[in-house]
Formats: C-alpha cells, sequence, structure tokens
C-alpha cells in the first residue's frame, strides 16, 4: 500500500491507462504545460509527449467535439473541465453528440470518452462556480455518472470508466484533490453501478456521494453517541443508482436519508426517495395481501 492525496490517485488511473492503451489520451485547459489547473495531470506531459497531453483554447464546446469525433473514430479520450461549471458551454457536445450517437447511428459508432473535473462547492468561489450538476447529467440516457468520495474508489473508477464503451461523467471535488489515502500498489477496478456500504448499521440508512459522504459519516459518529446505529451507504455512481444495496438496507432499518449538494428539485435525493417508496411498497403489498 501507498499513501496518495486524491489528485495523485487520480493521476495514476490516467497514466496507467495511457501507458496500457495508446489510443488514450488526455485534453483540455492547461493541462499539459500548466500540469493541470489541480495538478492531476503533473508530469503527464513530459512521460506522453503533446499528441497525447494537448493544451486547449479556453473553447469548451470545441475541444467536446473534438474529442467526441475521436471518440467516435476509435480513440478513447479524456476531457478534463477546470470545472463543471464550464461544461455547460459544452453541453450540446455531451447530450445531443455522446450521449446520443450509438442510439443515432443504429449502433454503428459509440463514443467511448471521459469528461471528468471539478463539481460543486469549493473554496471562496462566487455563485457561478459553486453548482453541483450530477443530477442534471444523470438525468439524460446514455450517460454514466460517478462522483466518487475518496481517492481509492477514484482511481478504480476512473480506469473502469476509461475502458468502457460508453460516455462517462466523472466529476470530483476542488476541496478532496489534498485528501490523502492509502492506495494499493497492485492494478484494481471498481465497475460502474456498484455502492459501497461504508458503515454497517440498523436503526437508519445514511446514503450520500463526493465529498458529501464526509458529513454523512460524521452523522452517523454523532449517531453512535446516543445509541443509533445507522448504516451508510456510498453511491459511487449515481446513473445507474445501485438501487438493489439501498433496498437492501432500508428493508433492515425502515429509516432513509439522503444526503446531498443539489438544488433539490429533480435532484437525486427525490429520485432515490421516489423508487424506494415505489419499491417497498410493492414489496410490502405483496407480503401483506390476503
Amino acid at each position: 500500500m501507498k499513501v496518495l492525496e486524491f489528485r495523485e490517485a487520480l493521476r495514476e488511473a490516467l497514466s496507467e491507462e495511457m501507458r496500457r492503451d495508446p489510443n488514450v489520451f488526455l485534453m483540455g485547459e492547461e493541462v499539459a504545460e500548466y500540469n493541470g489547473a489541480y495538478k492531476v495531470s503533473k508530469g503527464m506531459l513530459a512521460e506522453f509527449g503533446p499528441k497525447r497531453v494537448i493544451d486547449t483554447p479556453i473553447a469548451e464546446l470545441g475541444f467536446a467535439g473534438i474529442g467526441v469525433g475521436a471518440a467516435m473514430n476509435g480513440l478513447r479520450p479524456v476531457v478534463e473541465f477546470m470545472t463543471f461549471n464550464f461544461s455547460l458551454v459544452a453541453i450540446d457536445q455531451i447530450i445531443n453528440s455522446a450521449a446520443k450517437i450509438l442510439s443515432m447511428s443504429g449502433g454503428q459508432y459509440s463514443a467511448p470518452i471521459v469528461f471528468r473535473g471539478p463539481t460543486a462547492s469549493a473554496g471562496m468561489l462566487s455563485s457561478q462556480h459553486s453548482q453541483a450538476f450530477e443530477n442534471w447529467y444523470a438525468n439524460c440516457p446514455g450517460l454514466k455518472v460517478i462522483v466518487p468520495s475518496n481517492g481509492y474508489d477514484a482511481k478504480g473508477l476512473l480506469k473502469f470508466a476509461i475502458r468502457d464503451n460508453d460516455p462517462v461523467i466523472f466529476m470530483e471535488s476542488e476541496q478532496m484533490y489534498g485528501d490523502k489515502m492509502e492506495i494499493p500498489e497492485e492494478e484494481y477496478l471498481i465497475p460502474i453501478g456498484v455502492a459501497d456500504v461504508k458503515k454497517q448499521g440498523t436503526d437508519v440508512t445514511i446514503v450520500s456521494f463526493g465529498k458529501i459522504m464526509k458529513v454523512a459519516l460524521a452523522a452517523a459518529a454523532e449517531l453512535e453517541k446516543e445509541g443509533i446505529s445507522a448504516e451508510v451507504i456510498d453511491l459511487r455512481t449515481v446513473r445507474p443508482i445501485d438501487y438493489d444495496s439501498i433496498i437492501e438496507s432500508v428493508k433492515k432499518t425502515n429509516r432513509l436519508v439522503i444526503v446531498e449538494e443539489a438544488w433539490p428539485l429533480a435532484s437525486i435525493s427525490s429520485e432515490i426517495s421516489f423508487n424506494v417508496q415505489k419499491t417497498l411498497s410493492i414489496i410490502w403489498m405483496r407480503r401483506y395481501a390476503v
């Protein structure tokens, strides 16, 4: 095991996949000469060269479109947004091209591309740079959406995402890039769509993802002091959502609390709440039907 910062875990995932597959490349604003706005790509230009670590103009719509075209022609781009707030400039390419090309081409073209970068609030940023768009992208068929809460998960999920044949939105937190944790020396992958039970419990289920997992785990620790046993589930991905893990937990605890950072209307929380109530209502009606 070795101790790495969150940004270093991401760098390892990118570098390992670029060494493994020459079709993988990284592009975005300041990813090369400047080593990345948050130093995720530090040293990668020296190793892989300017044809595989590419500095782009400040033109998200343009370089996102280049990435989609490259993916359709057999490459595996990783497109970095300096923040996902800037992805709104490129959202037409993400939604109307990357997410839909497999369907629109009748299966002739796929778009194995990863769009990654920081999401949601961070220190001393304005309202235009602090928005959480996980639920926006999770609403779109054709996209997979990953929001890791720690470096271990981030590395395994990013490697899996780069190998995936569908477009993947990979959202990080600016407040987590310096977080440290142990990472295995050996290679590992974490599949998309599998939640992780961070803490076992019997009285209430707490579900979250991304950096808000810190809040969820802290709440569980406080509840433990009061004799309340909380089970804590880290979704890790918000499309697809691992409903099986949530349902099994709620069947045990009979209580569910969902914590996230987005606007409440049409959020991941409201989606999970609806599906859990619907599923459990059906289970209970069948169980107690006369």
